[in-house]
């Protein structure tokens, strides 16, 4: 039988949060995006039928719950990821050699719930365990029956030659379990720990990027896997190079590196109508989000998929009324009406007090 706990999240105390960091709690006067939504589309002057549909909507999309499982080697920084994606201390970050985990763990905000799996790579038997509750989990259906798991996040440790579990693990339990055409939708392949490839030596530690010589080493790595799995699933995934950040015991925390373009592509991969559940609960931490390859606009391009979801899953994809598109998101097409503008106003602010 699967072993499965759920882990409660709690505010951090004083003690433990010493920079003084505002956590939302129970009692706190912040509102859920599904609030600032209801609220707009009810001080909006669109006639009642339309706002009872769009209640409607919004109600369904609230319902919806969002599942991520994290898989990888021991040590590739499951729990770090976790932590600084989403601002919560869910998981003890492993310093040791030891596993931190012996189980699949469950960690629930509000509807997003987040299956971190134990680290492969610790012996025959154990993995052998570890790969059954991996399929069984899989497997589960939701109370719609669909698979209950939205998207698989498979971490690798960039500073690492042997990555032979992980490809076992893509190759002869994901795909396999997923189906090579829903597995290319579901499956993210991350490259963490690119700080520490090369044995650090090239990290520029002041601008918290890699160095020339580190970006090249992290490209053909990224190319080496991307050729890996492509030869053997077919699958052709690109990984993202990303730093979660850690902070050893009695240590400096390190600011995370391309965390942006990490998230986007979590937001990207999960169905528009269940992206919500990621909003409320992404790490306020500004300084987690300052630094990335700069390839693309990654916060904005973040902003305009959760804009997307109001556009499409609450107004329906039409309205009429003004237009404020580009020049309000920088969002592709044009998204109308009073009631989405002050939607998307709304969310705006949320990733803006976010993103800084």
């Amino acid at each position: 039988m699967s072993e499965e706990k759920v882990i409660e999240i709690k505010a951090l105390s004083p003690e433990e949060n010493p920079a003084g960091k505002e956590m939302e709690t129970a009692d706190s006067e912040e509102k859920s995006i599904y609030d600032l939504l209801e609220e707009d589309i009810m001080s909006s002057d669109i006639d009642d039928g339309e706002k009872t549909k769009r209640l409607s909507r919004l109600l369904k999309i609230r319902g919806k719950k969002v599942n991520i499982m994290l898989t990888g080697a021991t040590s590739s920084g499951k729990s770090s990821t976790i932590n600084a994606l989403f601002h919560m201390e869910v998981a003890k970050v492993g310093v040791g050699v030891d596993p931190e985990t012996t189980c699949i763990d469950k960690y629930e905000l509000d509807n997003l719930i987040i299956w971190d799996t134990p680290g492969l790579g610790d012996g025959v038997e154990n993995d052998e365990k570890i790969t059954r509750d991996i399929i069984k989990k899989l497997n589960e259906m939701d109370e719609e029956c669909n698979p209950l798991i939205d998207m698989v996040v498979v971490i690798l440790d960039a500073s690492s030659k042997d990555l032979g579990t992980s490809y076992d693990l893509i190759n002869k339990v994901l795909v396999p379990c997923l189906g090579e055409e829903a597995a290319k939708e579901r499956i993210l392949i991350a490259l963490n720990q690119s700080d520490i490839a090369m044995k650090g030596t090239h990290w520029n530690a002041e601008r918290n990027e890699p160095d020339e010589v580190l970006k090249e080493f992290l490209k053909k790595k990224a190319d080496s896997v991307h050729k890996r799995i492509k030869e053997g699933t077919g699958l052709d995934i690109k990984p993202i190079c990303y730093c979660a950040g850690y902070k050893e015991e009695n240590g400096e925390q390190r600011n995370p590196y391309n965390l942006t373009k990490l998230l986007y592509y979590i937001v990207k991969a999960i169905p528009k109508e269940k992206r919500l559940a990621l909003a409320d609960n992404i790490n306020d931490t500004e300084d987690n989000w300052l630094y990335d390859d700069k390839e693309s606009n990654y916060c904005g391009e973040v902003e305009s998929e959760f804009c997307d979801t109001v556009w499409e899953c609450i107004s329906g994809g039409v309205d009429t009324g003004c237009a404020i598109g580009a020049a309000i998101m920088g969002i592709p097409g044009e998204i109308v009406g009073g009631m989405v503008g002050g939607a998307v106003g709304a969310i705006k602010g949320i990733f803006s007090s976010i993103f800084g």
